[in-house]
């Protein structure tokens, strides 16, 4: 199983070939987090157990989450579970596995921060790694993960620093981490004000370590980002331009 944001699912024999083998009933896909990596839950240790640990179960005051050097592996949202394994759980437990509530804040219209408040109550399924006996988290390389979960991370896989290949995967084309881009939410954070920024498309990313924009900045077709790039508006970024470098 896999979240439709993670753009880097797909399913590998190998890994199925190695629960099989080592009677896994669950397993979570793990990668070694970057900077990049805002906003997604990561594996910690309480209680004696691996528990996922996600955004909204931080404390108010908490800066912490986003250390990628304190919590150093990440969640895929790749899940692998065997069926029978779950099955003979419920039989035991009809409310298996035990999955703890998450609590987020948003609005009706997510378009309008002003509009009507409500309370979104979800649980994330890999935190059956917490409650699972013999749950396992296994460490895959970045490229089973491209998560889409902000236009920050649109705007890496729309670039180059990705490649759609024949058979519908995406790979990324760049070594290490890989761009960390961070788009201004004033004009960016929704699709509409995205798109009307970049209308000829994304810029090059694949030479690029970090790519942050401050205001209003419109990019023309061609443009390429070289090392870490800062831009602040209001200005128009002209054809073919290179930036940084």
């Amino acid at each position: 199983m896999s979240n439709s944001d993670n753009l880097g699912a797909v399913a590998d024999v190998r890994i199925a070939a190695w629960l099989a083998a080592q009677r896994v009933p669950f397993a979570l896909e793990a990668v070694r987090g970057t900077p990049a990596d805002r906003k997604g839950g990561h594996l910690a240790r309480y209680q004696g157990r691996v528990v996922l640990r996600e955004t909204a179960q931080v404390p108010d005051g908490d800066t912490s989450f986003t250390d990628v050097e304190r919590w150093r592996w990440y969640n895929t949202n790749n899940i692998w579970i065997d069926l029978r394994a779950l099955a003979h759980l419920q039989a035991t437990d009809p409310a298996a596995p035990a999955l703890p509530l998450i609590i987020n804040r948003k609005t009706v219209d997510p378009r309008d921060p002003a509009s009507t408040p409500v309370i979104q109550l979800e649980s994330a399924m890999g935190a059956a790694i917490g409650s699972i006996p013999g749950a396992r988290a296994i460490h895959v390389p970045r490229s089973r993960f491209a998560p889409v979960k902000t236009t920050d991370d649109l705007l890496v896989v729309r670039s180059d620093a990705y490649e759609l290949t024949d058979d519908g995967q995406l790979r990324p084309g760049f070594d290490g981490p890989g761009p960390v881009v961070t788009l201004d939410p004033q004009f960016y954070e929704l699709l509409p004000g995205f798109e009307q920024q970049f209308p000829a498309g994304a810029p090059s990313l694949r030479r690029c370590r970090r790519f942050e924009v401050e205001g209003d900045v419109t990019f023309g077709g061609g443009v390429v980002a070289v090392g870490d790039v800062q831009v602040a508006g209001p200005c128009h970024v002209p054809d073919r331009e290179v930036l940084g470098g």
